[in-house]
């Protein structure tokens, strides 16, 4: 019996899944995370042969102290994983530290973590990305944004998400920017792109194959969500698209990807760019090693008519894996923000698409940041319809 150690079992909620289907694969699925165990849902108790509490996952010698537990309990430790962005640094220095063969080590942190270097890994493949600089003294970062012209961005350059992350307008935004930023942090400087994110969502085999593909479409700025406490929206399309599945077979093979879940994210133009592409096409924005985030998972079950938590499990048993998708939809998300004067209440929402609707309710603290307060999920044939329902959920007086 293969060992798997699950780092964070219970967050995001969803994530109890991934641990089901080990366990029905035949895995023993041992649990490390920071919430009491009399917390658990009954779903994650049942999914897990065995749970170590640790006072915080922040520590590392803590975690480091679970896992060598497991080890003198169980043997050797095959696998290793959260399948969370926050985590993936500790995950690797996990592995590394154990000498756990499956996934990413340290040594692999730099190229899919920063930004700046997955750059060159594009290019590699042929995959052109917005020009850059990290930044480094007032002078220099404004020679670069004059050079490609406001607005430009600002964000981590080793970050999460988009935490931290600005759109400067022009010097004086700059200057305030120099004079606020954190100075432990690393920042790189984009040209802003004016487009939408789409990205690619797949399950990749041990040999660097896809099992699984779709993706998803994100027409409103996380930037701008987060920044000014706007509503959110994005959706799982219903088929994806050939350029989009020829990038992002392209971009797994430049990174060297194997035997994981991720979400590659890219710039489709809203315009021309000399030295980047026309209106309509594909560029490079970043790398993510692990499933899109949140209720993701789901819309992509609901999208497809699947189960990417069983594939996902699949793979880590048996490297393939024979579960299909069935009739496809687009599959919408609304996250709406509190306080905001909305023409139609939860309750119209919901009785006017019934039929559709997936999923509702609250979003958790931690998460609504990017994706709002009160969510709805929900699926539709055509475009069309989903817009209705955007247009519905989105109206405010």
């Amino acid at each position: 019996m293969k060992n798997f150690i699950f780092i964070s079992p219970n967050f995001p909620e969803n994530y109890w899944h991934f641990c089901r289907e080990l366990k029905n694969n035949g895995l023993n699925v041992l649990g490390i995370g920071d919430a009491p165990y009399d917390h658990l849902t009954q779903d994650l108790k049942d999914s897990l042969n065995e749970y170590y509490k640790v006072g915080s996952l922040e520590n590392y010698d803590e975690v480091a102290g679970a896992v060598q537990f497991f080890i003198n309990k169980y043997g050797k430790i095959d696998w290793l994983e959260s399948n969370n962005e926050y985590w993936l640094e500790r995950d690797a220095r996990l592995r590394t530290d154990f000498g756990i063969d499956s996934g990413f080590k340290n040594e692999d942190m730099p190229r899919i973590k920063y930004k700046s270097n997955m750059k060159a890994y594009y290019a590699n493949v042929g995959i052109p990305t917005a020009r850059y600089h990290l930044v480094d003294t007032w002078r220099n970062c404004v020679d670069f944004a004059n050079t490609v012209g406001y607005p430009v961005i600002v964000k981590p350059d080793n970050g999460v998400g988009a935490s931290s992350t600005y759109k400067l307008n022009d010097e004086s935004e700059l200057s305030y920017f120099f004079a606020t930023k954190n100075s432990c942090v690393q920042y790189i400087m984009e040209e802003y792109i004016y487009a939408e994110v789409n990205s690619y969502d797949a399950i990749i085999d041990s040999h660097g194959n896809p099992i699984f593909e779709i993706g998803n479409v994100t027409p409103m700025s996380i930037m701008d969500i987060v920044n000014n406490a706007d509503n959110s929206i994005f959706y799982i399309v219903k088929e994806l698209p050939e350029d989009t599945r020829r990038l992002g077979r392209a971009t797994v093979k430049s990174f060297g990807v194997r035997s994981r879940f991720v979400h590659f994210e890219f710039f489709r133009l809203l315009k021309d760019y000399e030295g980047l592409g026309r209106q309509g096409e594909l560029i490079g924005l970043e790398v993510n090693m692990r499933p899109c985030g949140g209720i993701s998972p789901d819309m992509m079950n609901f999208s497809q008519s699947t189960d990417v938590y069983k594939i996902w499990a699949d793979m880590i048993a048996y490297d393939s894996s024979l579960k299909g998708i069935g009739e496809t939809a687009y599959c919408a998300f609304a996250g709406r923000r509190d306080g905001k004067n909305f023409v139609m209440s939860n309750e119209q929402i919901m009785e006017k698409y019934a039929a559709n609707m997936k999923m509702s309710g609250r979003v958790a603290d931690v998460l609504s940041g990017a994706m709002g307060n009160q969510m709805f999920i929900a699926t539709f044939p055509t475009k069309e319809d989903m817009d209705r329902f955007y247009n519905d959920v989105l109206a405010c007086w």
